[in-house]
């Protein structure tokens, strides 16, 4: 996995680069373990001609039992929006925590088109099959009351990191999750995890093409398997990552977490007179 070493101290020119496409995925927007404030910086710094929005962007699952929406996660949305309207191709790729959105596949909304999946071929002439990746979870195709029990203990390690965090940065130290920690060190998760793969990876083989690039499981990869080349973007709530499509066709994982410092995030959330990362109006 490609993670870029830019570290900024001071606000300046964009960190990266401008991009072909970008993946990204579950976001997880009306959660409260949402990153909404770093993935709101990764786009003011992003400039891309795609931009592929890999499932779970919105959480329909919590939103049915309880309304959490700040103004942050409108922003999010709105953003998105406006970069369709600013001529980017956006392509929505739902998966099942924003599911209800497959009974639109094919209807472009306020420029975004939405597709159950979707072939990309990166500049070196590569093809990529796109998929959130949930149709490879057992779980949630043949046992969906576990699904639900799952989420909800997610997202109880998921308040429990939001919590661990703010103690850290207090401290004057960076992110770190304690989600994804605990997540390489269960076995269980770890042969879930090796399972998922293999599995996507057969269906890009099925299908005929070089690769897969899904989201779903929160866990950031790229690796061949058996001569398919296997790429998971991440998530926004754990790792805070994004896989980048360079001009050349070279793909890379972003860690927006790592190559921004608290303080910048800070800045921007000042710049927008809206809550930064501590839930606090950031300082003028």
């Amino acid at each position: 996995m490609s993670v870029s070493p830019f570290v900024p101290d001071e606000p300046g020119p964009s960190p990266i680069p401008r991009l072909r496409s970008v993946f990204i995925s579950d976001v997880h927007l009306g959660t409260r373990g949402c990153q909404a404030e770093l993935l709101l910086d990764f786009i003011k710094h992003m400039e891309c001609d795609t931009l592929y929005l890999v499932g779970d962007i919105i959480d329909g699952w919590k939103l049915k039992s309880g309304w959490h929406w700040p103004q942050s996660h409108n922003d999010v949305v709105q953003k998105v929006l406006r970069l369709a309207r600013k001529g980017v191709t956006v392509i929505y790729v739902p998966g099942n925590h924003d599911e209800v959105a497959r009974d639109y596949c094919g209807v472009h909304f306020g420029g975004v088109i939405i597709a159950r999946d979707a072939i990309h071929e990166t500049a070196d002439g590569r093809r990529f099959l796109v998929t959130h990746g949930d149709e490879f979870d057992g779980v949630v195709q043949h046992a969906r009351w576990l699904a639900f029990l799952g989420d909800w203990s997610y997202r109880t390690v998921l308040t429990l990191n939001t919590w661990f965090n703010l103690i850290r940065r207090k401290m004057g130290f960076g992110y770190w999750s304690l989600s994804a920690f605990l997540k390489v060190k269960v076995k269980n998760a770890l042969q879930f995890i090796e399972d998922f793969e293999t599995a996507v990876a057969e269906e890009a083989r099925r299908r005929g093409v070089d690769g897969v690039i899904c989201g779903h499981i929160h866990k950031a990869e790229m690796r061949e398997i058996h001569g398919i080349t296997y790429v998971n973007d991440g998530d926004w709530v754990e790792s805070c990552t994004a896989l980048v499509e360079h001009l050349d066709g070279r793909l890379e994982i972003l860690e927006w977490a790592k190559m921004r410092s608290w303080s910048m995030i800070g800045r921007a959330a000042a710049d927008r007179n809206e809550p930064g990362l501590l839930g606090e109006k950031a300082a003028a």
